[in-house]
């Protein structure tokens, strides 16, 4: 498959965004009072406990910020959409094109992505430093593997996502999946809280999911909570997830999709 074929995909990605932009307006609001909701529980910890879990309170509120701002770029609806699709026939449309069913996905997460980003990540992240007392990422060089540690996130969560649409195949409803998925990934991946505040035996076993390399890796990266090298240990490992999880996707779908029946018309 061509770039220019995956482009194209991120191309209608973007555009069917377009159709929404309004609700972004109002997710601006909601990140912020997730922002602000998380400021005061905190602080109030903290008054208590300061320097739980090797943070500060002003790293503490940044961690938070910066955590549902990148989440707001992340975050996507794949394996909600290739639910519906399964379950209203639309995905044999995809099913015609010469294109892998994950290219079709995956690739319109980018343009996504990129919506998100122009449309609710950055005007969040400029309300919210306004009002709260942001520190910037620790260096320039932390503030580069920042950013490609956020653009893995978006395909780490884009993978996820596929894998678990794909067993809406097999499934009458994932609704129960999706609720699983969605806790675990948000609590996991350090959103809700540092992974470094959890008890010694959940975070041997976190180390072991990429949950942790969706949120918690890019934050202590920006806070320079890992030196270069650390952070360039994690990124590879964070790109290994991405390779495996592509692999395993593929190969999920084409397992499941052996006796996929379609209905309707």
């Amino acid at each position: 498959m061509s770039l220019a074929v995956a482009a194209e995909f991120a191309r209608v990605g973007f555009v069917n965004m377009l159709a929404f932009r309004l609700r972004y307006y109002t997710g601006i609001i909601t990140y912020f009072v997730n922002v602000t909701v998380y400021y005061f529980i905190w602080q109030a910890i903290f008054r208590a406990a300061p320097g739980l879990g090797g943070l500060n309170f002003p790293e503490m509120i940044t961690y938070v910020a910066v955590g549902w701002i990148i989440r707001s770029m992340y975050f996507n609806n794949i394996d909600v959409e290739m639910a519906s699709d399964i379950l209203e026939g639309k995905i044999v449309m995809t099913l015609i094109r010469p294109v892998g069913v994950q290219v079709s996905y995956v690739s319109r997460v980018w343009g996504e992505a990129l919506f998100r980003l122009v449309m609710l990540s950055l005007p969040s992240a400029a309300v919210i430093a306004m009002v709260f007392p942001l520190r910037p990422p620790a260096g320039a060089l932390h503030a580069a593997l920042f950013v490609v540690a956020a653009v893995g996130s978006v395909a780490l969560v884009a993978y996820l996502n596929f894998i678990v649409g794909c067993f809406a195949v097999r499934l009458k409803s994932i609704l129960g999946l999706l609720r699983a998925k969605f806790w675990m990934q948000d609590l996991l991946s350090g959103l809700l809280v540092p992974l470094s505040m959890f008890p010694p035996p959940l975070r041997a076993v976190s180390k072991w999911l990429p949950f942790e390399h969706i949120g918690y890796t890019p934050m202590m990266i920006y806070l320079g909570k890992l030196s270069l090298e650390e952070s360039v240990r994690a990124l590879g490992i964070m790109c290994a997830w991405i390779a495996g999880l592509a692999l395993f996707g593929r190969w999920l779908w084409e397992a499941m999709s052996r006796k996929l029946t379609v209905h309707g018309g």
